[in-house]
């Protein structure tokens, strides 16, 4: 263990020292211009620094060396944070201020770069994965944390701080607006790794997804008002529904017009193009119609999709997802290493009471949103609301709006900048880096105590095979000599055979962990084919029709549910099949048997009949039957006839058994048995 930390610690600190070289290296102050608003920018080329296109190109070359440091010291910290189990984007904050502390390089973004670059690929993969029917089951809750939600924390928000500081009321609103957003990022992200429950997970996202929007749109009606000391209910209202629902609408009509190209093309490249272009496209187009664009990208990935995948090859479906969740990590990357390069700690700390207000104020309003609002359509239990409570981090879309003040604000707009810095900053490290600890407390991670109990007897196993292989290996090599090996060598290995044991009785004991296993093994078998036939390609060993012929049956068992394959090996693997019986029911009485017998596993074959057997109509089934489940299949035939019924054995040399049941059933015993 402390082997462990010390090699963690010296992670860490390789990490800051290498971005810290990296960034230091590079002289960024001649492009900080190419961060700016393009107004400015201009601006800046056309003024007294007289930069000629040679200049600006150069220019251009540096944003590019910045953007791939940035990449560099991105992954590095992927690798440090995979090892501590930390969040992200957390620890990407974190190095983003050791560098702006440390560095001394000051780097100007502008928020068109953040809402217009950055900000689209992140709603679209979020929007891309999300399932339509698990988003309707929950829509009311998602719609009342994103909307209503939205408003209350706005207004909870101004009203502390108009109560708290010297904030005039249209000024503390407008921050409370911009605040208003959350972005679970690192949450979500931390979610899938835990495997905590699905429904909570969308819950929070499905919050982020519209309430993004939403916020976005009140905050410019807020900065409207305070600039314009001029508010009307019935104008704000309009103005509010036809941003909000123009955009929504701009992404619905994209998202169906790409989704029907998708349809007709067959090129993975070109598919997976027309996505990106649907992502900043309907932002694109919805700003421009002086519409929401964030909600655009939202409707737009959630008709992608749900109907785009439908219509793709196997092979496409997986490079699209794949595509995606790669330029979500970019932009991630990019995001929180630039927040914490934005952020200057000695204005936070000259702006720390307004800043402990600001957090106060959050903290206060989520609370009031959260256990106010979520009672709204089916029931959230009282765990899932204490994370959603604790999980509304805030980041890019905060950050951009914070950038985006205008000047006129004065230094009232400088305080919010740096109260809005200092939220952020709060969520991501104080609630996101304790966001394990908690939902292990709140009893949500979903592992079993079987599934722990495997894990423990499967890594003592290997442990011990291991120790097992190493010491005969060492023997082989003349590193050991052959009387110690004789007596190491039986303990361990009869030790080892034990461990496999009870893991095999554990796993077969409990077939939720078995099924999670077979399907991992089903996807490794799967890609270990899909890499074969990669190297078979590149070696020339076949052909590209051959090639794309076989990966795409791959790809295709890859995206299907492996849930029926699995059952048919778990029965398969497992079945001693000692009886076939072959059961007559009346042809009313088909459907219902069929289903309980299929339900409880046992597959069923019909067999085409006719006459007047139980005088009417009926129909004939078989099924074979594993050793000791025939009391089972009776109490389930029993459970699904009501009337007489005959029971024969075929090996029974005495007169047949009588059932009251509405079916006769033949036995036959089964010497041999073989699945094809």
């Amino acid at each position: 263990m402390n082997r462990n930390k010390k090699i963690s610690r010296s992670l860490v600190l390789i990490t800051l020292l290498v971005a810290l070289g990296i960034l230091t290296t590079l002289d960024i102050s001649p492009v900080q211009a190419a961060f700016l608003p393009s107004g400015e920018y201009q601006n800046a080329l056309s003024g007294s620094s007289g930069l000629d296109q040679e200049e600006s190109g150069n220019n251009a070359i540096l944003v590019i060396e910045i953007a791939i440091g940035l990449l560099l010291v991105a992954s590095l910290v992927a690798i440090v944070t995979e090892r501590l189990r930390v969040p992200y984007t957390a620890g990407l904050v974190l190095i983003g201020l050791v560098l702006a502390l440390v560095g001394r390089q000051e780097i100007n973004v502008s928020p068109e770069l953040f809402l217009g670059i950055l900000v689209p690929p992140l709603i679209f993969e979020a929007a891309f994965q999300v399932k339509a029917k698990d988003l309707i089951r929950d829509l009311a809750p998602i719609l009342s944390l994103a909307i209503p939600g939205v408003l209350l924390t706005t207004f909870l928000v101004g009203g502390v701080l108009y109560w708290g500081t010297d904030f005039s009321l249209t000024t503390a609103l407008v921050f409370g607006s911009l605040i208003a957003a959350t972005d679970p990022v690192a949450v979500v992200a931390l979610f899938r790794s835990l495997g905590v429950p699905h429904r909570l997970q969308l819950l929070l996202e499905g919050e982020s997804l519209f309430n993004d929007g939403t916020a976005i749109v009140l905050f410019n009606l807020m900065v409207t008002i305070a600039l314009t000391s001029t508010f009307s209910i019935g104008e704000s209202i309009v103005d509010f529904l036809v941003v909000s629902g123009g955009g929504f609408i701009i992404g619905l009509l994209l998202g169906l017009l790409i989704s029907q190209a998708i349809s007709i093309i067959d090129n993975a490249l070109i598919e997976t193009t027309l996505t990106s272009v649907l992502a900043f496209g309907s932002y694109i187009l919805a700003e421009q119609f002086h519409v929401s664009g964030v909600l655009a990208v939202v409707a737009a990935g959630l008709v992608s999709g749900n109907l785009g995948p439908r219509r793709m090859a196997p092979t496409t479906r997986i490079l699209v997802f794949n595509f995606w969740e790669y330029a979500a990590f970019l932009a991630n990357s990019f995001v929180f290493l630039l927040i914490g390069l934005q952020i200057d700690l000695n204005i936070l700390l000259s702006d720390w009471q307004a800043i402990l207000w600001a957090i106060l104020a959050v903290l206060v309003s989520r609370a009031a949103s959260i256990y106010g609002l979520s009672w709204i359509g089916s029931g959230v239990p009282m765990r899932y609301k204490h994370v959603l409570y604790w999980g509304g981090l805030r980041g890019a879309i905060s950050l951009a709006l914070a950038l985006s003040l205008p000047a006129s604000l004065g230094e009232q707009g400088t305080v919010i900048r740096s109260m809005a810095f200092g939220v952020v900053l709060f969520t991501l490290l104080v609630q996101g880096l304790s966001m394990k600890p908690f939902i292990t407390r709140m009893g949500l991670i979903q592992k079993s105590t079987a599934q722990e109990e495997y894990e423990g007897i499967s890594a003592r196993a290997i442990m011990s095979r291991t120790a097992h292989n190493q010491l005969k290996t060492m023997l082989r090599e003349g590193l050991l000599s052959r009387p110690v090996w004789e007596i190491l060598s039986g303990p361990l290995e009869s030790h080892a055979i034990k461990l496999e044991d009870a893991a095999a009785r554990t796993i077969q004991s409990n077939p939720e962990i078995k099924t999670r296993e077979l399907e991992s093994a089903i996807k490794e078998a799967l890609n270990s084919e899909r890499a074969t036939l990669q190297d078979l390609f590149r070696d020339g060993n076949i052909s590209e029709d051959t090639f794309s012929k076989l990966v795409q049956e791959v790809d295709s068992a890859l995206t299907e549910n492996q849930s029926d394959l699995i059952e048919h090996l778990k029965n398969r693997s497992t079945r001693k099949v000692e009886d076939l019986i072959t059961i007559i029911v009346q042809d009313k009485d088909q459907s219902k048997i069929s289903d309980l017998l299929e339900s409880a596993g046992y597959p069923i074959t019909h067999i085409a009949s006719t006459g007047g057997f139980l005088g009417r109509k009926n129909a004939t089934l078989q099924a074979s039957i594993p050793a000791g489940k025939m009391k089972e299949i009776m109490a389930i035939l029993e459970r699904a006839a009501g009337s007489s019924s005959t029971f024969e054995s075929g090996d029974q040399e005495g007169p047949s058994d009588q059932f009251q049941l509405g079916a006769t059933i033949f036995s036959l015993s089964i010497e041999r048995h073989e699945e094809l």
